[in-house]
């Protein structure tokens, strides 16, 4: 172990390494204990986030618009005889639906 101050990295701010130079090793090894433990729990969010957004690309239908979320289903709505398709999801207690388009004859 050398008798010399360690060298702080390059891209940590001046205010940073002045504040962790006056404080106590009890106070210093506390900050770094939560500093990993931060470090860690913001990795973890990231990744989360990170398969979140994977897995909502993944199941969101290529037809589906930016306003309706990947769990709405399509249902047929019957209104003066002609038929429509609409993105229906619930928000809480509501149900919600976004028109889609007609329903071809053909179907």
């Amino acid at each position: 172990m050398s008798y010399e101050p360690p060298t702080p990295p390059a891209d940590l701010p001046t205010d940073i390494v002045n504040t962790l130079n006056d404080y106590s090793p009890d106070q210093l090894q506390q900050v770094a204990r939560y500093a990993e433990e931060l470090a860690e729990h913001k990795a973890r969010e990231a990744r989360l986030d990170e398969k979140s957004e994977e897995d909502e690309i993944d199941e969101r239908p290529d037809d589906l618009p930016d306003d309706v979320p990947s769990k709405a289903t399509i249902t047929i709505k019957e209104i003066n005889d002609n038929r429509y398709y609409y993105w229906q999801w619930r928000e809480g207690e509501k149900v919600r639906s976004q028109y889609k388009g007609p329903v071809s004859p053909d179907e």
